[in-house]
């Protein structure tokens, strides 16, 4: 069983202001060489058998000196919020990745990595930003086909739609494969962000996952999948794909 220090059993008792620890995790984080205790608190508004949060934020507890630090988050309400802690940055001290689910159809997230190097902190990571740095244009083409054009990275994508099946075909198509009118689609914003050591060097790179979607938001045609890592003072993508979305 794993031991949590005193600090994680005194949050814990603080249910009856409705704030509760939503995850904790160990790491030094202000590269002093000694653990820091990293939590996300929040509330529950809706009981406990709810599992939605808000209110939440990042407490940061120094290892050594014991001095703690709040940070607010701006979108800071949700379901699952968790932490993960990891070196993006390549300097060997530990940064702070924070997931929250919107619980929106679109299936998007929230996503926030603070550096606390010397114990200041520093957002690195904004999935807003990536939002708005990461758009396309995602058209109905002739043949069955849907292009799709990344904007940041100037790369387009074309997807094959046979596999949508006739009923879903027919309603778009002529039968000679000619669209009947005009259709755009979108993408989604960023729905996953996933820590992944691709030079297994023990610095993370990301994963980020943007689903697309065609006449409605649930009528989905595949992913974009953008591999981002760190270049000196922000992320930048490596390499970009996109995935068809296959059905049963």
């Amino acid at each position: 069983m794993y031991y949590y220090p005193m600090y994680f059993q005194r949050q814990r008792k603080v249910n009856n202001n409705r704030s509760y620890t939503l995850d904790f995790k160990q790491g030094d984080v202000n590269g002093d060489g000694i653990l820091d205790y990293v939590y996300l608190v929040g509330n529950k508004p809706y009981g406990i058998e709810s599992p939605f949060r808000d209110n939440i934020k990042l407490k940061i507890i120094d290892g050594k000196t014991k001095d703690e630090t709040i940070i607010d988050l701006k979108e800071n309400a949700g379901y699952n919020p968790t932490l993960f802690l990891g070196d993006f940055s390549g300097d060997k001290i530990d940064d702070i990745l924070i997931s929250i689910n919107s619980g929106g159809s679109g299936g998007y997230a929230f996503y926030y990595i603070y550096s606390f190097l010397n114990n200041k902190p520093k957002m690195i990571f904004d999935s807003e930003k990536f939002n708005a740095e990461y758009i396309y244009d995602v058209n109905y083409k002739d043949d069955y086909k849907v292009e799709v054009l990344s904007k940041n990275t100037n790369k387009k994508y074309i997807l094959d739609i046979q596999y949508k099946g006739e009923a879903y075909l027919s309603e778009i198509y002529d039968k000679y494969g000619n669209l009947k009118e005009p259709i755009k689609g979108w993408v989604n914003p960023l729905g996953g962000l996933y820590p992944i050591d691709f030079q297994r060097d023990g610095t993370y790179e990301l994963y980020a996952e943007q689903r697309v979607a065609g006449r409605y938001n649930a009528d989905a045609l595949g992913y974009v999948q953008t591999s981002l890592k760190w270049n000196t003072n922000r992320f930048i993508h490596f390499f970009q794909t996109i995935g068809i979305f296959g059905e049963d």
